[in-house]
């Protein structure tokens, strides 16, 4: 293999670099505008104290319960041999189509005096709000980033490492906790950390939940234009935790090898559950699905029953069209993007390499508004004519979201064979 990364693997990199480093500017050049002392007061005042410290337990609780739910959807999906599993893999990346905000009013709409369940079932139940409201609410739509990176890694783990474990006198609780899950450290790691950094920049949720994070301030202070310059230093918090959660990524990943030899390259051999398995995978499937995907339209279609479409139709379709113009090219921008950041990052370790891999992250790392914010003063201010323009808006698309395409793109350059593409280079 090379040495040396061939220098058109950069020029993605570069380009992502030049659209991340817009964002943090812009956030960099507002807090500024406050003199020291005031800066240190924005940074120490208790309230501030306060929303990292509960930014910080949301996290932690919403990666908590997205790896109860997705671990154990992976392993069915992919170890097992139970009927219909094809289908509760696709039951499990769905919810990535259903906003956030949209599971907090499902799960809102189901207490209440007028709620969904004591219309159905005549008894009346409290709202779900605050610290859990937000935390499931947040879960359920996040679970499938770690589902679809830990179902790839299971997928690419080798099975002559498991069968060599057993042939060693090894239990299979021994070979899960000392091969499997090594191996299956850099798609955990890829699906919480993006995990954590779309909870570090949701406040579509938390405002429903009346659960204030940092995210939701910052959103606040913007809307209201009360104080952009807090807002700003609010961001740069967000941006200094982000980046503080992938170098920790990196310092895990460093110096361990995870691809697989060409020869022992098969399927591993899925298991077949008995009875009362079946049973518990199915209900678990079953449950996860219904509050994840089932809820959410039933909420939508009661919401469509009670003021139907009819007369807004049209609008209807042509805002989805009009949204899927921006979300396609978006998707193939971003991948495009992570393909070879990826490919840099997994099979030519070094600085450059692995800040081409972090810069990656940048994009989701910085609120929403606040990103929205940067480019449009980037455009007014550099290239007007870009103001306000489709293509503006999926540059800033395809760079919020390249940390979404980054996980899985990674996790499958790390476990395919490093002979294939030797052989390849020797024809």
């Amino acid at each position: 293999m090379q040495k040396r990364p061939p220098l058109l693997l950069f020029i993605p990199a570069v380009i992502a670099a030049a659209g991340m480093g817009i964002p943090v500017l812009y956030l960099l050049v507002r807090s500024a505008e406050a003199d020291s002392a005031v800066l240190a007061q924005l940074l120490l005042r208790q309230r501030t104290l306060t929303l990292l410290g509960s930014t910080a337990s949301l996290a932690v609780g919403v990666w908590t319960i997205s790896l109860a739910i997705a671990f154990p959807l992976a392993w069915i999906t992919e170890r097992t041999e139970l009927k219909g599993r094809r289908i509760i893999a696709l039951l499990s990346s769905i919810p990535l189509a259903v906003p956030g905000y949209v599971v907090a009013y499902a799960l809102l709409s189901l207490g209440g005096n007028r709620g969904l369940i004591p219309q159905l079932f005549g008894f009346s139940v409290a709202r779900l709000s605050g610290y859990w409201g937000a935390a499931i609410a947040l879960s359920l739509y996040s679970f499938p980033y770690l589902f679809l990176n830990l179902r790839t890694g299971l997928a690419g783990l080798d099975p002559a490492l498991e069968e060599s474990a057993r042939s060693l006198g090894y239990t299979r609780r021994q070979v899960f906790f000392t091969v499997m899950l090594p191996h299956l450290r850099p798609a955990l790691l890829a699906g919480s950390v993006i995990i954590l950094l779309y909870v570090l920049g949701d406040f579509g949720v938390v405002a429903l939940m009346r659960y204030e994070t940092i995210s939701y301030a910052v959103y606040t202070q913007y809307t209201g234009a009360f104080d952009r310059t807090y807002a700003a230093v609010l961001s740069l918090m967000l941006v200094a935790i982000s980046l503080s959660v992938l170098a920790a990524e990196t310092l895990l990943l460093r110096n361990r090898a995870f691809h697989a030899s060409a020869r022992s390259r098969r399927h591993c051999r899925r298991t077949r559950p008995g009875r009362i398995q079946t049973l518990i995978f199915y209900g678990f499937a079953a449950a996860a699905a219904g509050a994840s995907v089932f809820l959410p339209l039933l909420t939508l279609a009661v919401w469509m029953a009670q003021a139907p479409l009819t007369g807004i139709l049209p609008q209807v379709i042509q805002g989805f069209f009009r949204s899927a113009s921006a979300a396609v090219p978006a998707a193939a921008g971003a991948v495009l993007l992570a393909v070879p950041i990826a490919y840099l990052h997994a099979r030519h370790h070094g600085r450059l390499a692995d800040a081409a891999e972090r810069t990656a992250f940048i994009g989701y790392a910085v609120p929403p508004m606040a990103l929205a914010l940067a480019f449009a003063s980037f455009s007014i201010r550099y290239v007007p004519w870009l103001y306000q323009s489709l293509v503006l808006l999926i540059t800033a698309y395809s760079l919020n979201f390249l940390a979404l395409a980054m996980g899985p793109v990674r996790s499958s350059i790390i476990h395919a064979p490093r002979s294939l593409e030797e052989a390849a280079r020797s024809m």
